[in-house]
């Protein structure tokens, strides 16, 4: 549950209290006018009645300068509620609103000192363990994961038909891939003999199996993400990793031994198609969409767009992937 606080023009009250009743909010209070004439109204609303209402306020309030909604926690609430029976379209439904899911994906985005450092810190750490042939510090990398959230924002700014937001991704992803792959070059030429350990070999192997690894991960991102089980993103770090492929990628490049790096780059290759490929599915299929019917409109073509491309490239990684197979075994 969440306390939606909005401030507006008091004669606005009737109509938003009237919204609230309609979507039988759980309470509902307010307070009295202030000087400017505008008046806070509270109510507790529950997981899933509050982006029907976010909607309907937006609907009034969108063209009022001086309006605010505000969205804020509730740890607990006593007495506690009845449960609900769930029923299919509950099921289904996010319990994160849109414009929550905003503020939580879009700072993954963000291209500044922040992110590139941790990008720098990160393939420094990934490729030490690597290096060392040691998975714990390698899974300390993973869990540091800057490069997970720009591919989860541009499968989220596609749901949305949001440009701003997909150019933006994408500059953050190619800024963070370019920088972790300079930085393991240089490593892979300055030590090309200590390139020998099974942790770094591993990650120049791709199988079919890592398809379907990438796919679920990326499902299962969204999923933590749409119904606030934030906790399971450290497993999806874990299961779907970025840096060390990339660290891989560019270690062997740095060294020369291209064989084995086009084998980290199918790998990084699959992990990015396939995370950002179900990551969108998931957002489809957990309903996150836009709000007005044009913006829907835009949504539905950018959405259908990118997932064909990324669809045409997975079958592209696929198909490389079994022909390169098949000339290893032969």
């Amino acid at each position: 549950m969440r306390i939606i606080e909005i401030i507006a023009d008091a004669g606005h009250h009737d109509t938003l209290a009237g919204i609230a009743e309609q979507h039988n909010v759980t309470d509902i209070w307010c307070g009295v006018s202030g000087i400017d004439g505008r008046q806070v109204l509270r109510m507790l609303v529950d997981d899933d009645s509050r982006q029907g209402v976010l909607d309907a306020f937006q609907a009034v309030l969108g063209s009022s300068d001086n309006a605010r909604i505000l969205i804020l926690p509730v740890d607990a609430v006593l007495p506690r509620p009845e449960p609900e029976q769930p029923t299919a379209e509950k099921v289904s439904s996010i319990q994160t609103t849109r414009e929550e899911l905003y503020g939580k994906i879009e700072g993954g985005a963000r291209l500044d000192s922040n992110f590139l450092l941790m990008v720098a810190l990160s393939t420094i750490v990934a490729s030490i363990g690597l290096i060392e042939n040691n998975v714990a510090v390698i899974v300390g990398a993973m869990v540091i994961a800057p490069m997970l959230g720009p591919y989860i924002s541009l499968a989220f700014a596609t749901s949305l038909g949001d440009n701003e937001l997909i150019w933006k991704s994408l500059k953050t992803n190619l800024a963070g891939l370019t920088l972790a792959l300079s930085m393991a070059f240089v490593i892979g030429w300055l030590w090309p003999m200590y390139l020998d350990g099974s942790e770094l070999l591993l990650r120049t192997d791709v199988g079919l199996d890592s398809v379907t690894l990438a796919l679920a991960s990326g499902a299962a991102a969204v999923l933590s993400m749409t119904t606030s089980l934030a906790s399971a993103l450290v497993g999806v770090m874990v299961a779907v990793a970025l840096l060390p492929p990339a660290a891989t990628l560019g270690m062997m490049l740095g060294s020369g031994q291209y064989g084995l790096a086009l084998g980290a780059a199918l790998l990084l290759a699959v992990n990015v198609v396939c995370v950002t490929l179900s990551a969108k599915l998931m957002f489809l299929f957990k309903g996150v969409k836009p709000r007005t019917w044009l913006e829907k409109r835009k949504a539905r073509q950018s959405f259908t767009t990118y997932v064909l491309i990324w669809i045409i490239l997975l079958g592209v990684l696929v198909t490389v992937i079994i022909l390169r197979g098949q000339l290893q075994a032969g």
